[in-house]
Order: C-alpha cells, then structure tokens, then sequence
C-alpha cells in the first residue's frame, strides 16, 4: 500500500535525496520526477497548431447555422467574394460531390441509423452552428469580417429538442428514417427472479445534463499540400486514426497524407474525433494549392465541439431487506445529436458494462436507446459512459442506504466483491483481475474522519441548524485502457485496441523512443523516459520520445479512454525487451560465452559468475560499427513492438466529499474532499496526482457548476463562458488524496489506468453529499448541476415549513417497483421539478 502523496511526502523525498527526483534507491519507476516536457510547455516555448505560419498561407472562417433546423433555400456568396483580402468563398454545394460523410466508427447494432453527414451543409442543417458556407482570406479578421456578406435564406423546420418528445408518434424527424438511431439491449442472469417478490425496489431516474468541453487549447486546424502530398496540423488526439479517416473521407492516398499532432493543450475526448474543418481543410489546400488555417474561437468552439453527457437514466435495484443487491435494471435514453460521430453510439455502451459497479448482482437487464435531436452531436468526454454509469448506480445505492435505514458505506459492504475473490467475473461477463475495495475504503475513512462528521452531522440535525452538512459516498471502479481487440470487435467497434512502440539505441548511447500514443497534457515523455531507464539502465536523461506525427511515429492507435500507459507504455517496456535480446546475443558474442550465461543488470551485460561485462551503450556503438557482428545480426538496437492486452484494466477507489448546505440561500460549500485510489503500480506518483487532481475537478465541475442549456427553438444559450460556467481553482476545495496498490495481471507493468477515475468517482460523491444534506426536509434528488437556486428551489417544494430533521417525510415504502421483463414501462421523462421527492 503506497503512502499519501502530498507536499509533504515530496519535501520527505527532497531531505532524502537532496533533490526532487532521486529517491534512494536506483528505479526510475516509482519515482516523482517533474515533468521534462514542462519547460516547454508552461512556458509556451512550442508549437502548437495555431503558432504554425508556413509561406503562403490563407486563413479559413466559417459560416455557421443560426437555425437549429432548417432548409438551405439560397446562398449568394457574390457580395462576400468581393471583400478586400477575400481569396475564395464555398458553399456546401462547391464541395457537394466531394465532401464524402464525416465517419462513425462504430455502428453498435446491425439494424443502426447513420445518416449521411456532410461536413458542410448542403440543403439542410439540423444543428445551431452547422457550416453552411467559408470565406477563405489573408488574414483571419478579413475573413471573417467577409462572412457578413454572404446571404442564406433559410425555411425554419421543427427542433427537436427533448429525447422522450422526439420518440413520441408524430414527432417532427430529425431525419427521413425517424428520430431513433438504435436500441442495443445487454442482460445477465435472470432479472425476472430478481426483482419478482423482491423486498425491496428502489426505482429512480437520473438526468445526466449536456457538456461542453473546454480544452485550454481550442480546436485549430493547418492544411498544406505538395504537389499530390498533403500534411495536416491539427490539434488532435488521434493522428493516427484521423490519417485513416480523413484517406477513407476525402479520398487522398494514405500513403500521400501526413498527420501532424504538435503539442496539444488538452482534449478530454473532445479531439477523439474527425471534424468537419480538418476534412474541409484539406478539400481548400487541394482546390488551391496553398496553406490555409482555422483557429476556433470560444463562442464557435462551444457551439461545434462535439458534446458530452446528455443522458437520461432510469435505473432499478431490487434487493433484500438486509441491503443485498439482488438485480439491477437500466434504461436509458442517450442523446446522439444530429449526427453520429466517431465513436458516438458507443459511449453509452461503454457505460453498459459499469452500472453493476463493485458489486455482487445476481441480474443485470440493459436498454440503451440512442435518440436523434437538433443539437449539436454527443462523443466521448472524460470517462465516455463510465461516469454516468457510475453516477447512477452509486446514487441509486445511497438511495437504497436510506430505504433500509442503513450506513451508505455499511450497504456497500454488504454488497462489494471482497479482495479475496479476485479475479471476479461481474454479472456483465468482465473479469475484474485485481482489487481491495476494502483497504481502500478503510483508508478513505480514516482521512475523512468519517464518524466525527457523522456525529457533527447528528448535532446540526438536532439543533436544526440552517448550514445543514452532508455526506457523500462513492465507491467506484471503471474498465479502461481501451481494448483489447477481439473484445472491441465483438463489440462492432471499428478500429482494434492495440499500441505500437519502437525503441532506438543511438550509436552514442541514447536512446529514442517513438510511441504510438499521442499526448494531450498527460507526461508520456517523462513516463515513457523512466520505464525506458529501468528496463535498459540507461540515464533519465538520455530518453528521447517522439510521437504525434504519422512520418515519424508510423503506427498507433493514440490517446483515449486511460489506455496510453496500460497499452502504449507496455508496448514501449515490450521494444525494450526486444532491444535487450538482441543485445545479449551481441554480448555474448565479445565475451565468448554463451547468451544463456549472460546476465543483464544496472545497463551492463555480464558473464554469469564474473565481472567481465559491456554496458549496453557499448553494444550499440559495436553494433554501429558493425566491425564483428555474431552472423545473422544485423547492424543497430533497435525494435519494434506491438502490445494488444488480453483485458482491460480496473482502477478503483473510494471518494468522500463533506458538503455544507445553506438551507436558507441553497448555497452548497465543498468542505473536505478525499480520494483514495487504487491505479495498480505507479510510474510517476506527481503524474497521477496530477491527473487524480484534474479528474476530480472535472467531476465536481458537472455536479455544481457545467450545463449546456438549449431553448425550445434549438438554440445554444451557453456560448461563452460567461455563460458556461467552468469552475476556476478559486471555486473548487483542496483535496486530501491517497492510494492503495493491487496491481494488475494484465500487464508485466502491474499498472491501470488513471486519466479518469477523478471524474468517474466525483461527481456521485457530491451529489450524494448534498442529497445527504437535504434527507431531512425529504430531499431524494437535485438535478445537476446542483446550483444554490435549484437547492434552494428544492428545499421550498418541501412545503411552507421545514420537517423535524433527522426524520424523512417520504414514505418508508419507497416507489413502485418497476415493471418485470416483458411488460411495458411507464415512460421515461426527465424529473418533473428540480429534484423533489420522488
């Protein structure tokens, strides 16, 4: 079990070592180092994709729909063409034969709706902010100051808006083939046993509201051609897969296409994409024959990056009177937008396998049912369906806690996979290979001071005091490191699950390292760098790692879903190996001795038995020069290795959050705050601080603060962010971390994912806390985000006075139970009010 990271377990190591950096021992692994690719980029001494100027260059605006439904009647761009600096002006129609369908990769079931979705429009824009012409210029300001001049006439359709309305018999369509995009349906066990003549049915519906992804670096796109080469710039996660994209889309050869991920300034998912402007971008360098960029500004960006979120969650527990879980039942509505993007009807589907969570359940039933609107389309954002399956779940299980009458965390043990019944197979056909809910819990706990804030608790419910304090529990685990293939595949996934790495030993003795993976802000550098140290006992220092660009890092799958290190960081521990046996065999080779009495350690190759020995610097110089090479060993170190797990990874932990309500303004204030989580071996205990850190304030951003607000004609209300409330450090508590260590069998790195499990476990811990809060006045739900006038609106639905705390007013009995299979569910709708009994 590792120790709490914090400032004073780093000045710890400082006194120690003397420097940051250098604990006492010689592992790399393990060690908080800085990270090497800092300087550069809190400094802003880098290249990003809007600071690339090439000779030539034009600059793109584009045209966007202020009608979230609509028919494009006219467009005369005569007047536009005209504008002073103004090179060309397109229309969807110029790019109508051309502009092919921006893709989606995964078609979840066989009888799927993919309707065709130009990436400018051409007689029809189904989303506020669709492209429906660009002014090509040079200069930004020019073109855009040229897009007032172009002229659309447009004939206003019906928005569709809400997802239980666009299912209704006679909805306005989204599309010709109706507003369903699918229906995907996931069981296990026997759901009718479960829930027939059980105890106790807790049945809820959750409302999961629409985010907006606000990376620091907005989307920004550089488009060149040579001749018939292309090169594109883009600030994206996935150059690798956009290469193959956009070669499927707009038809260039692959093989004559560069992509081209300089630094990037955060995606969260929203740059897991192909968008509209890096096709468009290439479709204007081919017509002209010159440079051109797009730079997205905050208002376009909010209106046209794709959208997280935007669920609509019914779920059902049926359980014993002692808290045992028997089954649980879900169906959801998912919003897709107007569109189906990359991976959009797979996000909801990721989150299928999670709503069973760390418990045991006998029965499992899941309906997923994907629903066209006119809105901009949802993608994969910072967890892709595993938060909003654990959101509902842990909500659902505090709702249970307070049928019975129980501790929330007492529930959850009665229900937990224990540590000794690992590896586990869940109700949903994964196997869990590693875990302890209990030390990890047990450890949240005793930082928390859980019992104190109980009975401190108990004291302001008797004294009924107006600052009401509550308690929030959320026990998680997610499934990431995307992949393996074969599972993806079964899965109708398009692409596989699979990382590439080739390491390099230079003749000098350095080392390159090309990756696969594609940072975003998360320290491949420096967690590449010190797996690389260790496995070829080589300096930090001398590592090189190179990635995001398709003529230098060939081959990958990139950077989502908490894959990188349990995928691409084993793959680069994989070349290393590789890169250690040929040097064996070459060592053996100069000592006279046979490879199987070579023995490697600290960077040296010795004879077993002796001190006779080559460090593997000398090796690759020998094998540079290639003077006396053993035969069949060709010339150089280096390697290639392709890695493609046999599962997934499953981090864990437990998150606890104390929230003070003001009963009187419905303000809440975040307390305390602690994590404690369980992400197997650890490379760099800063990174995954780092990203702990992120994670949670991402999580608590959707409870309190983040909602995307459209009104009834379609229109996004939230385009700025004066609007869209992102919360600053200002708004958001400290937090007390820690970790637990089982590490995983699904990698020779013991290692799992952590890039999401702040937002995965946050979110539930602070609405559960606030709920807590509120049980007295009968409070069972706030519909996020949870602002001060929807709590407060919350607490005067509880009637003109205010109940005796500590004493419920909902009935004891709970809600019906929910209908068995085969029968017919009650529609499912959004909460009538903000969060009333239910």
């Amino acid at each position: 079990m590792s120790e709490q990271l914090d400032a004073g377990l780093i000045d710890e190591q400082i006194a120690e070592s003397g420097r940051l950096g250098e604990p006492t021992d010689a592992r790399e692994v393990g060690r908080a180092r800085r990270r090497k690719e800092d300087a550069r980029l809190v400094t802003g001494r880098t290249t990003w994709t809007d600071n690339i100027q090439l000779p030539g260059m034009l600059h793109v605006a584009f045209l966007r729909s202020p009608m979230a439904h609509a028919r494009i009647t006219r467009v005369d761009a005569s007047a536009a063409r005209a504008q002073p600096g103004v090179v060309a002006v397109y229309t969807g129609a110029d790019f109508a034969g051309e502009q092919g369908s921006l893709p989606c990769a995964w078609p979840v079931t066989e009888d799927i709706v993919i309707p065709d979705h130009p990436p400018m429009a051409v007689s029809e824009v189904r989303y506020a902010g669709e492209a429906v012409a660009c002014v090509v210029a040079t200069d930004r300001y020019k073109a855009a100051d040229a897009l007032e001049a172009i002229e659309v006439d447009y004939e206003p359709l019906d928005a569709v808006i809400d997802m239980t309305e666009a299912l209704a018999e006679g909805s306005p369509k989204v599309h010709e083939a109706g507003n369903r995009a699918f229906t995907w349906k996931f069981a296990g066990g026997d759901i009718d046993a479960a829930f027939r003549d059980a105890p106790v049915v807790i049945d809820r519906t959750y409302v999961q509201q629409r985010l907006i992804p606000t990376a620091m670096e907005p989307r920004a796109v550089v488009a060149t051609t040579d001749g018939d080469d292309f090169t594109l710039y883009s600030s994206t996660q996935i150059p690798h897969v956009l290469r193959v994209m956009l070669a499927l889309t707009t038809g260039i050869p692959e093989h004559k296409l560069r992509v081209v991920a300089p630094d990037v300034g955060g995606g969260f998912g929203s740059k897991l994409q192909v968008t509209a402007e890096e096709v468009l971008g290439l479709l204007i360098t081919r017509r002209l024959g010159r440079p051109v960029k797009w730079t997205e500004s905050r208002s376009e960006g909010n209106l046209t990056v794709h959208h997280g979120r935007d669920q609509l969650q019914r779920i059902s527990l049926a359980a014993d009177r002692d808290g045992r879980i028997r089954g649980v039942r879900v169906d959801l509505l998912a919003d897709m937008g107007a569109y189906l993007m990359l991976v959009t009807p797979g996000i909801p589907i990721l989150g299928a396998f999670m709503y069973s969570g760390i418990y045991k359940v006998d029965a499992y039933d899941f309906t997923c049912t994907g629903v066209f609107t006119t809105k901009m389309p949802t993608d994969a954002y910072r967890g892709a369906g595993r938060p909003e399956a654990t959101f509902a779940i842990e909500r659902a299980v505090d709702e249970l806690a307070d049928e019975l009458g129980l501790d929330p965390v007492e529930v959850r043990r009665r229900n937990w996979i224990t540590h000794e019944e690992f590896p586990y197979e869940t109700v949903c056909g994964l196997t869990y290979d590693s875990g302890n809910y209990e030390a990890a819990t047990e450890k949240a706990l005793a930082l928390f001071g859980y019992d104190k804030l109980r009975a401190e608790q108990a004291d302001r419910r008797e004294r009924r005091d107006p600052v009401q304090l509550g308690i929030g529990v959320s026990t998680y685990t997610e499934m990431c490191g995307l992949a393996p293939s074969r599972v993806l595949g079964s899965l109708s996934y398009g692409a596989g699950g699979w990382e590439h790495a080739t390491v390099r030993m230079l003749p000098t003795g350095k080392v390159e390292v090309v990756t696969g993976t594609s940072p975003h802000g998360q320290g491949h550098e420096t967690a590449w760098s010190q797996i690389v140290a260790d496995a070829l006992g080589v300096p930090f220092g001398d590592i090189a790692v190179l990635h995001g660009d398709t003529a230098v890092s060939h081959k990958g799958m990139d950077t989502y879903g908490s894959r990188s290190l349990v995928v691409g960081g084993v793959a680069v521990l994989a070349a290393c190996e590789k890169v250690k046996d040929k040097a064996r065999r070459l060592a053996a080779h100069m000592l006279e001795a046979s490879p199987d009495d070579i023995e490697f350690a600290g960077g040296s190759f010795t004879v077993r038995g002796t001190a006779e020995g080559r460090t593997i610097q000398e090796l690759a110089l020998a094998t540079f020069a290639a003077h006396d090479l053993p035969d069949g060993v060709e010339p150089g170190l280096d390697a290639d290795a392709t890695f493609d797990p046999d599962n997934f990874s499953f981090p864990h932990g437990t998150h606890l959050c104390a929230i003070e309500v003001d009963t009187e303004t419905g303000k809440p204030t975040i307390r305390s705050y602690v994590a404690v989580d369980d992400v197997g071996s650890v490379v760099n205990p800063l990174i995954v601080e780092g990203q702990v850190h992120g994670g949670i304030a991402q999580g608590i951003a959707q409870a309190l603060f983040e909602e995307a607000v459209h009104d009834a004609e379609g229109n996004l209300l939230t385009t700025t962010m004066a609007d869209y409330l992102i919360p600053s450090a200002a708004d958001l508590p400290g937090f007390t971390t820690g970790r637990t260590e089982t590490p995983a069998t699904s990698n020779p790195l013991g290692v799992k994912g952590v890039g999401e499990a702040g937002t995965i476990a946050s979110t539930p811990a602070v609405v559960n806390a606030i709920v807590d809060a509120l049980r007295p006045y009968g409070v069972r739900d706030v519909r996020m985000p949870c602002t001060p006038e929807r709590i407060w609106r919350v607490i005067s639905e509880a009637g003109p006075a205010a109940p005796v705390p500590g004493r419920a007013t909902v009935p004891a009995s709970g809600p019906a139970p929910a209908p068995v299979s085969g029968q017919t569910p009650a529609p499912m709708s959004a909460p009538a009010s903000e969060g009333g009994a239910r």
